[in-house]
């Protein structure tokens, strides 16, 4: 939520005052979902943590609230159903996948392209949009969370 954010910051060369304000914009988004996603989820973080991030770097690109709400809807859209398995290895791998499509989200929202809610999970009002991401990493993911922990301590390493 923080480091692709101040990458692009550090890239267009924004004031101390955008940075600010984009940072803040990426955490506050991260709390605004982990609040309704629970304490445990076999979601993996880095869903949560990307949609913010995407949020501040669409900021940081003079996005509009309504491209800021373009850019969560695209990444709900796209990395919604990414597992957390424990194995850190694979997780800078999540975090890449995360960090290059909140980058994709943003510039899409920017252009106004936008998932529309012809499409699966996303709703026309982006609260409902991440009140369906979290229902299906809370909810949805509560045996994938089961199945996960079976496979990992029935391995015989």
């Amino acid at each position: 939520a923080t480091l692709p954010v101040l990458a692009f910051a550090e890239d267009i060369k924004c004031t101390e005052e955008q940075l600010i304000r984009a940072l803040m914009l990426s955490h506050l988004m991260v709390i605004y979902i982990k609040q309704s996603l629970g304490r445990l989820s076999a979601l993996c973080g880095c869903v949560v943590a990307a949609t913010g991030s995407s949020c501040g770097i669409t900021y940081l690109m003079g996005g509009s609230k309504m491209q800021i709400s373009y850019a969560i809807k695209n990444m709900i859209g796209n990395i919604t159903g990414m597992i957390c398995d424990g194995a850190k290895p694979s997780c800078a791998l999540k975090v890449s996948s995360g960090v290059s499509t909140a980058m994709i989200s943003a510039l899409m929202a920017m252009e106004n392209k936008v998932v529309t809610p012809v499409e699966g999970i996303i709703d026309e009002d982006v609260d409902k949009s991440i009140s369906n991401l979290t229902a299906i990493g809370s909810r949805g993911m509560e045996e994938t969370d089961k199945l996960v922990l079976d496979i990992m301590t029935g391995k015989s390493c």
